[in-house]
């Protein structure tokens, strides 16, 4: 089974970058996830992709990942295309456009 490294995209709800400066390593399922017939419940009988490790760089996850001989993939990183914009941007004297309600 290999796992997946990689550095998570910032949250699109919120304009700080929590979370997004570590790098994380999961698992990949091995077994497709089943309908449970009775209450429609989605499980797996594969424990692993319960697993979610972070380290501060990706040469700390490699290096576990080699150490435990697990096999990766070290996932290219993500860069944010938003533009930052500043709340207070919206009141400037020197704006294009005026602004409006």
């Amino acid at each position: 089974m290999t796992a997946r490294i990689y550095r998570p995209a910032p949250n699109a709800m919120q304009s700080g970058r929590g979370k997004s400066k570590e790098w994380v390593l999961v698992y990949e399922p091995a077994s497709p996830r089943q309908i449970e017939p009775l209450m429609g419940y989605t499980s797996s009988s594969d424990t692993r992709t319960q697993i979610r490790l972070t380290f501060d760089t990706v040469v700390e996850a490699t290096a576990y990942a080699e150490r435990n001989g697990i096999p990766y993939q070290v996932m290219p990183e993500q860069k944010s295309t938003v533009k930052r914009t500043v709340y207070s941007d919206n009141f400037r004297s020197d704006r294009k456009t005026p602004w409006t309600h």
